[in-house]
């Protein structure tokens, strides 16, 4: 098997992404693969802010799955610096390959080196194996969340 890196995501990475964005059921409700023009413009933001981590795991020129971490600082806990990962997504022929394992590990490995005290995630309440995976890694689901949509 072709050894995976884990990189930051480039606009050539874009149509990869955004097909795994949208490759579920409720991803393909809410995401554009022919419209790359929104996307490009949240990855520019994304890459002028130094809290902000799109990464990409490829095998050779294949992008096989992608996550998003985001580096925040706060004053609660003391002054703590969290992370927030969102937006795992993996190619569904490498599902169950242990590739979300490598990816979610790197997120964690790369909070630890970035100070932060808690790592977070949110995962819709219907993604019921995600949540078992989640739980596997040693995160707890100890928080209900809530959305606004605006």
């Amino acid at each position: 098997m072709i050894e995976l890196e884990i990189r930051p995501a480039t606009e050539a990475d874009l149509p990869a992404i955004v097909a795994m964005l949208a490759d579920d059921p409720l991803g393909a409700t809410r995401e554009s693969p022919g419209d790359l023009a929104p996307y490009q413009h949240a990855l520019k933001r994304l890459a002028a802010d130094p809290n902000q981590h799109l990464v990409v795991a490829a095998r050779g020129d294949r992008i096989v799955g992608t996550l998003q971490l985001s580096v925040i600082p706060g004053l609660s806990r003391r002054g703590a610096v969290r992370s927030i990962i969102e937006a795992v997504r993996i190619h569904a022929e490498e599902r169950g390959s242990g590739l979300g394992t490598q990816l979610i590990l790197w997120a964690v490995d790369e909070s630890r080196r970035q100070n932060c005290q808690l790592v977070q995630l949110t995962s819709d309440a219907t993604r019921t194996d995600a949540h078992r995976f989640y739980e596997r890694l040693g995160f707890t689901a100890s928080h209900l969340g809530f959305k606004l949509q605006l």
